[in-house]
């Protein structure tokens, strides 16, 4: 299937590995331009080179923290300088810290809510002039099944993640008319540093073995296995396409059958 992808422009959000990286291998597949960025340089310009020499795609590699103001700003800066539009956003960030309410304070909930929150506030606000003035784009905001059914020492992606679905709703009902969709994915279980991070202090909590934490979350998912973060940028790379030009304020999980909610 033709996704019409080819020449697009898009920005991915944390996207030197996991499922940042995923997504934006899978746009660079379609003959998408992508911007990439981490704060990690090294990791960053691997996934960069991978890139380039797995599907000879144009790619800008910019190290930036997502939560900080002016470095959203040179991330979309840069893109427009560089390939003189932007089409897609797949907005992306890793996990905040993991833990219960009492376990976390002011500094864990002001980083989280920079990074999760208003960074998607931020980069949108940039962006979508530029698609407004070309009349096509495509927002899929990376959030979490947490924000259907919310996860024990969690608290922070539990409350965060909510503003950036409501927000997306708010959004796409404000930019239908420019042919602009607003979506949202929300992956369970994949195979990711993230997770793995989860199982450490969840360990590290209960002193149960990672292995044993591990299997037991698998027996709770139906297709019983941790996913791949191929089969999320998969639905990310769709929903980026002329294809998926009707659907817009979405909220689609990714997840294995985990969440048990009819909504």
């Amino acid at each position: 299937m033709d996704l019409g992808l080819k020449d697009k422009v898009a920005i991915i959000g944390g996207s030197s590995k996991g499922l940042g990286k995923a997504c934006a291998m899978a746009l660079a597949r379609e003959g998408a331009k992508v911007t990439i960025c981490a704060r990690n340089e090294t990791e960053l310009q691997h996934t960069a080179e991978e890139i380039r020499s797995t599907y000879n795609t144009d790619v800008l590699a910019l190290t930036v923290d997502l939560a900080v103001c002016d470095d959203v700003k040179r991330l979309v800066s840069e893109t427009i300088g560089s390939f003189g539009r932007i089409d897609i956003l797949v907005n992306n960030t890793g996990g905040p810290t993991p833990g219960s309410f009492f376990d976390l304070d002011d500094q864990a909930w002001e980083l989280a809510f920079h990074r999760l929150l208003m960074y998607v506030v931020r980069i949108c606000r940039e962006a979508i002039p530029y698609m407004k003035k070309q009349g096509w784009g495509r927002i899929i905001n990376d959030t979490s099944y947490t924000v259907k059914e919310p996860a024990d020492r969690l608290v922070l992606s539990n409350v965060f993640r909510v503003g950036v679905i409501s927000l997306a709703k708010t959004l796409s009902r404000e930019l239908g008319k420019y042919n602009i969709t607003v979506n949202n994915v929300c992956p369970g279980s994949f195979d990711t540093e993230r997770i793995r991070q989860i199982f450490e202090e969840r360990s590290a909590n209960t002193g149960r073995p990672i292995d044993e934490l591990r299997n037991e979350l698998i027996e709770t998912i139906p297709i019983k296995r941790m996913q791949k973060p191929e089969e999320l940028a998969d639905l990310v790379t769709f929903l980026a396409s002329e294809k998926a030009s009707g659907i817009t304020g979405t909220t689609i999980q990714v997840d294995g059958g985990m969440i048990k909610g009819l909504f």
